[in-house]
């Protein structure tokens, strides 16, 4: 495979070739998969319209000072931010051509992101414990609308993950897998961006 033959040229070589390959025998892939990522943009974006609609719909009932705890919020967030970084670096090893490291660095990202959802549930659990239900005001719909949304993205990013990590001991560094980590990978940063407006505008303004 030219990836692994050209290894004079660096690691930088090796990437650039790895997508070029991408390109010029399935181009439709990423191609179809850009487009996806930029309708899931549309979304999110027409979400957080809403939600910025009605962030103050509170109807008598709680408001974000008294829902939210920023501390267990800030932590989840520092856990996905750290799964960007170790989704990174098993892109890295990808491009080094190292399958075991590849495989172990996408396992972490995919126990960091379960971790990330399993927190959220508790969130939920939490605040449906106290009232605080979609049902209960335009705010709160709103907001598990909002943050469930993410919620359910990154729970399909983690059985990605599970499946990828079957198809890499099964098939190793195949093209096919090389180019499905990197639409794995640009699904996982495009989450890590959606969450750092959801942390900020929903959670962080909120509170403060």
């Amino acid at each position: 495979m030219s990836t692994v033959t050209s290894q004079a040229a660096g690691a930088p070589l090796q990437y650039y070739q790895v997508e070029e390959e991408g390109v010029v025998h399935d181009s439709g892939t990423l191609l179809g998969f850009w487009i996806y990522l930029m309708s899931d943009a549309l979304l999110f974006a027409a979400i957080f319209a809403t939600f910025g609609v009605l962030s103050s719909s509170f109807a008598g009932g709680p408001t974000p000072k008294e829902l939210f705890d920023l501390g267990l919020v800030a932590v989840n967030t520092g856990i996905l931010l750290v799964s960007a970084l170790t989704c990174g670096l098993a892109m890295i090893s990808m491009q080094q051509g190292n399958l075991g490291a590849t495989r172990a660095w996408l396992l972490v990202t995919g126990l960091l992101g379960a971790a990330f959802v399993g927190i959220e549930l508790f969130e939920f659990a939490e605040l449906i414990a106290e009232g605080a239900t979609p049902q209960r005001s335009g705010y709160l719909s709103a907001f598990f609308t909002l943050v469930g949304t993410h919620g359910l993205h990154v729970t399909f990013g983690v059985i990605w993950v599970a499946v990828m990590l079957v198809q890499l001991q099964q098939r190793g560094l195949h093209d096919d897998n090389r180019r499905r980590l990197l639409c794995l990978s640009m699904f996982w940063h495009f989450l890590d961006v959606i969450w750092i407006g959801v942390f900020t505008f929903v959670y962080l303004l909120g509170v403060l």
